[in-house]
């Protein structure tokens, strides 16, 4: 059993792979500042079990870092925590740095303090894990090979340059003070409990109420789609096996355009593809994301195990099955994001 300091776990990635580590009979604690996209109901299964432990905190509260860590003396830390949408970037790009880089930075610093404290043995044997995203590589033709983990950072929105800056100061804390930190960068994720700003829950959501399904631009950008399941299950591989100071790009093999995603979830929900709806483009819309994870596959042997044909099913049905879940959440604040990002869009 180990013991995992798991920041931002309430939240869509976060919350899977914590509800996977204590099914498998690990000790979690998951520290979350429950933003708006923190969700304690994703974990209600696991909410008594007693070797789950949530606080309430944030990963830019150092006091409360240097008092966790050595209470709890995680084997590992996985920072899941982060502010995640492109779009709200856009709109206020500060609360992404405040997050993604001060949050990270702050972070980094008191877990390698209490790290210098520990034993030689447990120093060697712990991990920090980073999770990132694609995005921090930039955009890619429709001809272009896919990322690899030598491609150049070339991030276009303010999230994508937040997430590239946290990373760097993973890699600057190994580097520079030894701490043995591991980072994944991966492809778009889908699956259960996943906020429904993203794309997939959105669409699932509005064409059950029988809304309309906004697409940016004609539909085209490309996206590699990675079912939630299957990467943090690379996730904790990593953390077992993986080497010191390296990076991952974890990847689905599942490269298809928006309007195609947004035309199979019609027809998986028997809605017509007029509730389509195609609307002004965002700002500093990337064209198209692609991973390439032959590096985790050779080293390490991982392969993701579900196809997206399948995963989408799995995932509609569970939305299908819990409407309670993203009905409270589209009836609150998000009606008011929701508004603000769609309602006044020029259609095209």
């Amino acid at each position: 059993m180990k013991t995992l300091l798991v920041t931002g776990g309430a939240g869509f990635i976060g919350s899977c792979f914590v509800l996977q580590r204590i099914a498998a009979g690990d000790k979690v604690i998951n520290l979350d500042k429950l933003t708006y996209s923190g969700n304690l109901m994703n974990l209600k299964d696991v909410e008594s079990n007693p070797n789950y432990v949530f606080i309430h905190g944030d990963i830019g509260d150092e006091k409360l870092l240097r008092k966790v860590l050595p209470e709890y003396q995680p084997d590992a830390v996985v920072n899941f925590a982060a502010e995640s949408h492109v779009d709200r970037s856009i709109v206020d790009p500060d609360s992404f740095v405040r997050t993604n880089v001060m949050g990270t930075s702050i972070l980094l610093r008191c877990v390698k303090d209490w790290w210098n404290t520990l034993e030689a043995e447990k120093k060697s044997a712990f991990r920090f894990h980073h999770i990132s995203t694609d995005e921090v590589f930039g955009t890619l033709s429709m001809t272009d090979p896919a990322f690899t983990e030598e491609t150049k950072f070339a991030p276009n929105s303010p999230y994508s340059a937040s997430k590239a800056s946290s990373d760097h100061f993973v890699r600057a804390f190994h580097e520079t003070y030894g701490l043995p930190t591991v980072i994944t960068n991966c492809s778009n994720n889908y699956g259960p409990r996943q906020f429904p700003e993203k794309l997939i829950p959105l669409m699932i959501a509005n064409a059950l109420n029988d809304k309309p399904l906004p697409v940016y631009g004609e539909g085209l950008n490309v996206r590699d789609w990675l079912y939630v399941e299957d990467h943090c299950k690379a996730i904790d591989l990593i953390i077992h096996n993986g080497r010191v100071g390296e990076v991952y790009n974890v990847g689905g093999h599942n490269e298809k355009t928006n309007i195609e995603i947004v035309k199979i979830i019609c027809k998986e929900l028997g809605k017509p593809e007029s509730l389509i709806t195609h609307v002004a483009d965002r700002k500093g819309h990337d064209m198209r994301y692609a991973i390439d994870p032959t590096k985790i596959h050779n080293e390490l042997g991982w392969l993701p195990e579900t196809k997206f044909e399948d995963g989408i099913k799995k995932t509609i049905k569970w939305y299908l099955e819990n409407k309670e879940w993203w009905e409270t959440i589209i009836s609150g604040e998000y009606q008011n994001y929701y508004e603000k990002m769609y309602a006044h869009r020029e259609e095209i």
